[in-house]
């Protein structure tokens, strides 16, 4: 990817090339949204803390090991978005900025729309990698979290038990897995390279973990704690891409010590 050779000339050549721009493209949990509440007898409102979502950890990151390299970050998240209204804005919110890279994460509002939007999820991901790709800028599509598995027996607010219902079923049916395996299949055809958080979460749950209990809303929005792990995956593709650090090190024409 060419972010990396952007990294690298950066950190060698300080102030003489543009600083690096990462865009990212998703829903409410890449805009920021984490616990919800009432805000009336009939609505409900959401947590939203932007600055504690995973590309504001992922830009610590970068800028603790690359302190020298300027870099911007642009949320283009937008709670209770889908993949065919990110490909509609994508002009709008994240091309004007030319960025070096974007991550697009979408799956869990288009999941909650059934099997039966399955292919509206798959061409609106194809037409956004599609125009990234025309304008030359590295894409990288990170799968989401798992949503809720079951409805926390303790919520006994009747409109806030109410919500998790839909996202639980469309979990525990196969959607959001078949969701996830078509998104894959797009990628493969379109040669992005896939940042696999959704596998991770999969794994957690074979582990015995309470993906559940993982949700600040026990919905669908991750807790704090588990954006880093949305963060160091990214870190991991964007410096290796996704390969062993041994053979990273080879690609790149540098040796460096296996730690």
């Amino acid at each position: 990817m060419r972010i990396r050779e952007r990294i690298r000339e950066c950190a060698r050549e300080l102030g003489q090339h543009r600083p690096i721009v990462i865009g990212f493209l998703g829903d409410s949990v890449t805009q920021g949204c984490f616990e919800l509440y009432r805000t009336g007898e009939d609505s409900i409102e959401t947590e939203f803390r932007s600055g504690q979502a995973y590309h504001s950890k992922l830009k610590g990151l970068l800028e603790t090991v690359f302190p020298s390299v300027p870099l911007n970050i642009i949320n283009a998240g937008i709670s209770g978005d889908n993949a065919q209204n990110g490909r509609h804005r994508l002009g709008r919110d994240i091309l004007c900025f030319s960025p070096d890279l974007v991550v697009v994460c979408y799956g869990l509002n288009d999941a909650n729309a059934g099997l039966e939007r399955l292919e509206d999820y798959a061409n609106a991901l194809e037409g956004i990698f599609q125009e990234l790709a025309r304008a030359g800028i590295d894409t990288i599509f990170m799968t989401p979290n798992m949503m809720a598995t079951r409805v926390v027996a303790e919520e006994t607010d009747p409109l806030l038990r109410s919500i998790p219902e839909g996202p639980v079923e469309h979990q525990l049916n196969g959607d959001m897995d078949a969701y996830m395996e078509r998104a894959r299949e797009v990628c493969a055809l379109n040669q992005v390279p896939v940042c696999d958080c959704y596998a991770r979460w999969k794994c957690l749950e074979a582990c015995g973990a309470d993906v559940t209990r993982l949700l600040a809303n026990r919905v669908n929005h991750p807790a704090e704690q588990m954006h880093w792990l949305f963060a160091a995956a990214l870190f991991d593709r964007i410096i290796t891409g996704g390969q062993d650090v041994q053979e990273a090190s080879v690609e790149e024409g540098k040796e460096y010590e296996t730690l």
